[in-house]
Formats: structure tokens, C-alpha cells, sequence
């Protein structure tokens, strides 16, 4: 389509003899640009984010106690038991110490049979005081 056809004028010979038409905002206006930042509304409150934090914590750090509490009784009742049975052990390892020791003093007396002036079970040492033997003296099944 030609110009003249679109602006109903017809038989214009040049551009300059067309009417002027400017585009214009519409009536009332264009609505106004928003522009500043706008975010929504949604969601907790970060005091409310907060305290359900500190709760879930508190709560957290409460089980933990009480699992702490399960935990060191159940430590003692351990110990306890070990305690009530120390004794019958220390006369078991004691019964096994003395058949030993009576084991390794005859060896002892076959051994040193030819030394003159050595006394069987006596201590090198001199000291005095009854000393254990070393660790795994008298165990050979450690050895």
C-alpha cells in the first residue's frame, strides 16, 4: 500500500505534503514505571528463623545430656561389676603366681645344685623388699 492510500490523501506528490501525526501518550497518561526493588512478602520472619533455631538446639543439647546421663550410668554399672569380681580374679592370678612360683623355685634348686652357699628363692638384690617377678617371668606361655 501506498502513503496515500494510508493517510487518505490522495494524489500527494511528495512526503512534505503529508499531514504531521505523532504518536502521543494515551489519554490519562502512561501508569507509572516501578522501578524500586519490591520483593514479596513470603515466608518466616527472621526472628521467627531464630527461634526455631535456638529451639531445635536447646532440644538437641537437652537429648544430649540425657543421653550422657544413659551413658555414665551405664559406665558405673560397668565398673561395678568389675569391682564385685575383682577379687575372685586377683585369687585366681594369685593361686596361678604361687604353682608357678613353686615350679620355677624347683628349677631353681636343680639348676644351682653345684653352687656352693646359694639358697634357693633368695632375693639377688638384697633390698629387703619383696619384688614380683618381671612381667612374663613366670608365664611361659606369654613368652
Amino acid at each position: 500500500m501506498t502513503e496515500a492510500v494510508i493517510r487518505t490523501k490522495p494524489g500527494m506528490a511528495s512526503v512534505k505534503d503529508m499531514p504531521i501525526l505523532q504518536d502521543g501518550p494515551p489519554p490519562g497518561g502512561f501508569p507509572p514505571v516501578r522501578y524500586a526493588r519490591r520483593i514479596p512478602n513470603k515466608g518466616p520472619s527472621a526472628m521467627a528463623i531464630f527461634l526455631a533455631a535456638l529451639g531445635t538446639f536447646s532440644y538437641g543439647m537437652y537429648q544430649v545430656g540425657q543421653g550422657n546421663k544413659i551413658r555414665r550410668a551405664l559406665k558405673e554399672e560397668k565398673y561395678a561389676a568389675r569391682r564385685a569380681i575383682l577379687p575372685v580374679l586377683q585369687a585366681e592370678e594369685d593361686e596361678r603366681f604361687v604353682k608357678e612360683w613353686n615350679k620355677y623355685l624347683e628349677y631353681e634348686a636343680e639348676v644351682m645344685k653345684d653352687v656352693p652357699g646359694w639358697k634357693v628363692g633368695e632375693n639377688v638384690y638384697n633390698s629387703g623388699r619383696w619384688m614380683p617377678p618381671a612381667t612374663g617371668e613366670l608365664r611361659p606361655d606369654v613368652w
